[in-house]
């Protein structure tokens, strides 16, 4: 019996001429327009956006597309000329002269990209503004919270930022926020640019930059003065209270609520003896060895130069030969770099978290340290998720 024959059917065109599948094209190198991320500037002058270029350099990224600028009445103006749904989101903001308007720009730019289905968004603020009001002062108030706030409101999700006025105003912020130091930048240029500075002295020009000047001192590992006193109270000093009530000799008050104050001051009437009141500062002194010796003022800010000008002239007094003055953030406003050029400094050394281009042209005492690297590192880690413990490592508490 014949077998019988099983036919099938004819292959189709398709399958026969079937191409094989090709395999998935791993994504490209990091890149700011196909990773899903952008750097954006919210500044509108040409001098505050040098630092944003910097960044954006080293990450190998294009600077976002946007327009800030200022209508002639006054008004803030952001438009963002490209599409941000969907990814992480870098605001470089560097705070100029005119800190209320770059507040605004940053606000605006923020809420614009927040409303554009922008996923995260990341405030790059190397000098955080109003951070020296930090703390309740008679009827004052607390505006860098309100800050805080508003940021928050505006819709920002994360901050990086650099040697804050205060740490605890990290606790500020719903948000996380990284506050990096500039200190081994620093660091590094007194062991490269200053010579013989093994024979340097780390000065703290009050007790309060005392813990910032000592941890200067042990990585360096050189000797430590503190500037303690001074000559008159300081116009913050009336401003929190220090002298009221006022001392009013005549003053009717009822025995019973006689402060001890006004008890002491009538003893020194009576007998002619000098009470110290309890918040009265003792004249300057210099506790440490400075003679034949560098020195060098390491604080956070620098903006109002008179209190440096002066720590000069005592240091010059006690036998400083050369004094240098180190911090991180040269707002260097008003009359700064006519008193710089015209005092006992040698040489004032900032970063570049707040530009300052005009106040060195008026003084060439004024050097410049780049920290982009390290804002251009932690806008990397942040967006691929890795650890920031690499930025603070030999980093103090007290730093």
């Amino acid at each position: 019996m014949p077998k019988k024959l099983l036919l099938l059917p004819p292959p189709s065109a398709s399958s026969a001429f079937r191409v094989p599948r090709a395999r998935p094209v791993p994504p490209p190198a990091m890149n700011a327009a196909r990773t899903g991320y952008r750097v954006f500037s919210a500044n509108s002058t040409a001098a505050c956006t040098e630092l944003a270029k910097r960044i954006t350099e080293r990450l190998g990224a294009e600077l976002g597309k946007s327009v800030v600028y200022q209508e002639t009445n006054g008004e803030t103006r952001v438009e963002i000329k490209e599409s941000v749904r969907g990814q992480d989101i870098f605001i470089i903001q560097t705070i100029p002269r005119d800190v209320n308007t770059a507040v605004m720009e940053l606000l605006i730019m923020a809420y614009a990209l927040k409303t554009a289905c922008a996923r995260n968004i990341i405030g790059v603020i190397p000098y955080f503004p109003y951070s020296k009001q930090s703390k309740m002062r008679k009827r004052g108030s607390i505006v860098c919270k309100l800050l805080a706030s508003m940021l928050a409101k505006a819709g920002l999700t994360h901050i990086i930022t650099m040697d804050l006025h205060q740490k605890e105003i990290q606790g500020f912020f719903s948000f996380p926020v990284d506050n990096l130091r500039a200190s081994p930048f620093l660091l590094q240029y007194i062991q490269e640019e200053i010579p013989n500075y093994r024979n340097a002295v780390i000065v703290a020009k009050s007790p309060d930059a005392a813990k910032r000047a000592q941890s200067y001192a042990e990585r360096l590992r050189l000797g430590l003065a503190v500037i303690h006193g001074e000559a008159q109270c300081t116009e913050l000093d009336m401003d929190d209270g220090r002298h009221s009530p006022p001392m009013v000799k005549n003053a009717t008050v009822h025995p019973g609520l006689e402060l001890p104050w006004n008890r002491e001051v009538q003893q020194e009437e009576e007998t002619g003896t000098a009470v110290m009141m309890a918040k009265e500062k003792p004249p300057i002194t210099v506790v440490g060895d400075v003679g034949g010796r560098i020195a060098i003022i390491v604080d956070d800010i620098i903006d109002d130069v008179e209190s440096f000008v002066a720590a000069a002239e005592i240091l010059k007094e006690r036998g400083a030969y050369k004094i240098y003055v180190m911090a991180t953030h040269g707002i260097l406003s008003a009359e700064a770099p006519r008193l710089i050029e015209e005092s006992s400094v040698d040489e004032v050394v900032v970063t570049n978290t707040v530009p300052h281009e005009v106040q060195k042209l008026q003084c060439p005492k004024i050097k410049t340290v780049d920290i982009s690297l390290i804002l251009s590192e932690a806008i990397r880690r942040i967006h691929n998720g890795e650890s920031m413990a690499y930025l603070f490592r030999n980093i103090t508490v007290d730093d």
